[in-house]
């Protein structure tokens, strides 16, 4: 158990949110004997007797919109968007908003991995707290992947730590002097939380702004542009390296990743599967590279790791037909890639919630592909007037209704891809709940 200290904060922090970020706040402040106000915008958010526990003798404001006096900071959890009536008050005071993640790097005793993008960082981080335990390290991850970034400081002190960061986090961060920093891709997400497109991509790139190294997307210049002040750069990409970079070679028809002439594992040796897991795979070897950690263990990660549930994951192959089961393609650019990572004819069930996103991108990637699209939610719509010009566009009710259709427009040797292009929440409490309706689904259909 860490030694109990004062916090930076001299004054009454406010909390903005409970749920687990609030959660792993109260208990990193009572660790720390900080002194809190506890706000949350529902009459009965979860938790609340959670916190009781931790804090007993907490203030907690329910519902209410006016900004508590003798409040020096404000910690808001990372599903409280900036406009929220709260911080936006909070700044006319010029009060100090920042996230847990701020807190983690002020009092981190380890060096840190930092990991984000749009698609993949889930995959990524997992990845490589897996090649450091392969190669001897003791390591613990979290953020918004897993235990909360504040809870991995109550624990015993690792050689790392492996952190998947949001948007949402990096937004309210001003201090990451991570030992390596990954940005594994930009596209146009969570257009309903950043102001627009330009703030997503800034709150995505701050994650190099104090980096010892950092692993570029050799695809995004304007990621090399935002890490040009970082001396020990490795890139990654689908295309031939350079010396010393990681990306992909061709040998006697087969596909290999390689580190610049050097073949290191076959793709088919690997057990993820798709180009999308490809480039997750390079960059966790830049990555591990950068940490110092051999290679030999690495490939080995590569040879055992089969992806994570809900990415790309295979559910059965039913009437000659695959179901594979993608519910984390939250956004345009995942679905995409899922669609990218197929081999054969398609049919895809989408829908959800759009976080504003553009679909046109959809219709494109299904070219030549798309047997028939089975969409749902609040968004289906939308998706259908982007792509009806690419093959039958059907209806369904709910998850269930979804597969069964689907099933029914298939043919032998297609792929029933569920890749929504959409967040779940009209529907389904987390992606999750989504994509394990979809595998009971397939479960449900005869054979």
């Amino acid at each position: 158990m860490n030694a109990v200290k004062k916090t930076a904060s001299t004054g009454k922090d406010l909390v903005l949110g409970l749920g687990a970020t609030g959660l792993s706040i109260a208990r990193y402040l009572q660790r720390n004997d900080g002194d809190a106000t506890f706000y949350d915008s529902r009459d009965e958010p979860p938790g609340i007797d959670q916190l009781k526990e931790i804090f007993p003798d907490a203030k907690v404001v329910l519902g209410s919109n006016r900004l508590p006096g003798k409040i020096v900071r404000v910690i808001a959890s990372p599903g409280i968007a900036d406009n929220d009536e709260l911080l936006v008050k909070a700044r006319k005071k010029k009060l100090e908003v920042i996230s847990d993640i701020e807190l983690f790097a002020r009092d981190a005793k380890a060096p840190f991995v930092a990991i984000t993008g749009s698609n993949g960082k889930s995959t990524v981080t997992t990845l490589v707290y897996h090649m450091c335990r392969a190669d001897g390290r003791t390591v613990l991850a979290g953020g918004n992947l897993g235990e909360p970034a504040l809870d991995l400081l109550d624990e015993d002190t690792p050689d790392i730590y492996v952190l998947e960061l949001s948007s949402f986090q990096l937004q309210r961060t001003q201090t990451l002097p991570a030992e390596v920093a990954v940005l594994l891709n930009v596209s146009p997400d969570h257009l309903d939380w950043h102001a627009d497109e330009d703030e997503y991509r800034r709150a995505k790139y701050r994650v190099y702004s104090e980096a010892r190294a950092a692993v570029v997307n050799r695809a995004d210049e304007t990621a090399a542009d935002a890490a040009h002040h970082i001396d020990n750069v490795i890139t990654f990409g689908l295309d031939e390296p350079d010396d010393g970079q990681f990306g992909v070679r061709r040998d006697d028809n087969e596909v290999y990743l390689a580190r610049g002439d050097t073949l290191l594992i076959a793709v088919s040796d690997m057990r993820m599967v798709g180009l999308h897991n490809q480039a997750n795979a390079l960059a966790a070897l830049a990555a591990g590279e950068l940490l110092g950690l051999d290679m030999g263990p690495m490939l080995q990660v590569l040879t055992e790791f089969p992806g994570l549930s809900h990415r790309m994951q295979f559910v059965a192959r039913k009437g000659a037909v695959n179901y594979v089961n993608d519910s984390k393609a939250t956004n345009v650019a995942a679905a995409v890639a899922s669609i990218h990572s197929i081999d054969g004819t398609v049919v895809l069930v989408a829908g959800g919630d759009g976080k504003g996103g553009n679909f046109s991108e959809l219709a494109a990637a299904l070219e030549g592909k798309l047997r028939a699209a089975v969409l749902l939610g609040t968004d289906a719509e939308a998706i259908a007037d982007a792509i009806d010009t690419v093959m039958p566009v059907y209806f369904a009710r709910d998850m269930a209704d979804a597969v069964c259709q689907a099933a029914a427009y298939a043919e032998s040797d297609d792929t029933v891809l569920l890749a929504p292009a959409c967040a779940s929440f009209d529907q389904f409490a987390n992606y999750c709940a989504r994509g394990d309706a979809f595998s009971s689904a397939v479960e449900a259909l005869s054979r």
